[in-house]
């Protein structure tokens, strides 16, 4: 089924996406419609799944987590695939874990205090991992922005 959206999903997304904790009552009268409307139209746009929960967004720095890293890695055949990512899944500092093409086959995205719980974090977990062949990991030394997919040019096609 192909989602249709309507100017009013779309700014419904528009509002959320700006703050999510927004009373539905404020969005609608910004919107000039009903309570009603804004609820049943965020019920299905949960119901296909588009909306699939509203979170905070943590300070991963204020929490202590001063190194921010990528790390692509490499397997040692294409079999090992599901398994590794199982197992990473269990790593809590590994916050996104991407099946990708290229050099790699996995690229990760890990959270750590600082570089030497980095290290520990490849080399007393990661590299332990059945099926990891090597890894190759980049610092980020600054988010410049992040941000969700566009939505306000959606359009029924």
């Amino acid at each position: 089924m192909k989602n249709q959206f309507d100017y009013i999903d779309q700014q419904i997304l528009l509002q959320l996406r700006s703050d999510a904790r927004k009373a539905y009552s404020q969005i609608a009268d910004e919107l000039k419609v009903s309570n009603s409307l804004i609820h049943q139209r965020i019920k299905k746009l949960t119901d296909e799944g588009i909306i699939t929960n509203a979170a905070f967004v943590l300070d991963e720095k204020k929490l202590g987590y001063k190194t921010k890293s990528y790390t692509g890695i490499r397997l040692r055949e294409a079999r090992f695939a599901k398994e590794v990512m199982k197992e990473l899944s269990k790593i809590n500092e590994i916050i996104e874990c991407n099946f990708v093409s290229g050099n790699y086959a996995i690229f990760i995205l890990i959270f750590a205090k600082d570089n030497e719980h980095l290290q520990k974090i490849l080399y007393d977990k990661v590299h332990l991992i059945n099926g990891v062949a090597g890894t190759d990991t980049f610092i980020c030394f600054d988010t410049c922005f992040k941000r969700n997919v566009p939505i306000d040019s959606l359009k029924n096609d």
